[in-house]
């Protein structure tokens, strides 16, 4: 348990129901843990307190920040502060803010995947996903399958308003430009 206060500092996204809380300290060693319901929380301090607060909708632990949504009927005047208070407490008073074992890491190749699978997680891990963070988000492989590239975008992209110009102009057009087998890329 680190009780030195977290500095914390709170950032805009491009999805305007998500702020992208940025830490000077590590919470997780690597990926991402996407909390899509109170439910997902259990056992994760940090999250089960978020979700605690009226009007949040989703939280996302990234290794320096937390990604957090709010509902469309809540305003972040009232709701940032509060946030950012029990993101302080959790740090500064719990010994293990979230389960790391859930941090998401399908992306990393196995030696079951084809070669162009494991071109598709080198671009992701390399290239995209550090992009998407710096947003708030994360993109994480599910599949390729006849030229479908099957992707889950989490935190800020998951219900941001450019998600889709995301997903197609930018994502598909670099893992097209890459390797010419893929035809789409989705999102699940």
């Amino acid at each position: 348990m680190n009780t030195e206060k977290v500095t914390i500092s709170a950032q805009i996204t491009p999805n305007p129901n998500t702020l992208k809380f940025v830490l000077d300290r590590l919470i997780l060693q690597a990926g991402s843990i996407n909390f899509t319901t109170v439910e997902s929380a259990k056992g994760s301090p940090l999250a089960e307190q978020l979700y605690a607060l009226s009007g949040v909708n989703g939280v996302m632990v990234g290794p320096n920040f937390v990604s957090v949504t709010k509902g469309f009927n809540t305003d972040w005047s009232t709701l940032a502060a509060p946030v950012t208070d029990v993101i302080q407490t959790v740090l500064t008073t719990v010994e293990k803010p979230v389960d790391d074992t859930l941090a998401q890491r399908e992306s990393q190749s196995s030696s079951s995947d084809s070669a162009i699978e494991r071109r598709i997680k080198e671009i992701l891990d390399d290239e995209i996903r550090p992009a998407v963070a710096m947003d708030g988000g994360d993109i994480q492989f599910y599949s390729y399958e006849d030229g479908v590239v099957s992707l889950h975008l989490q935190g800020a992209c998951s219900s941001c308003p450019s998600s889709t110009m995301t997903l197609k102009m930018g994502i598909e057009n670099r893992l097209k430009e890459e390797i010419p087998e893929i035809v789409e890329v989705v999102q699940i």
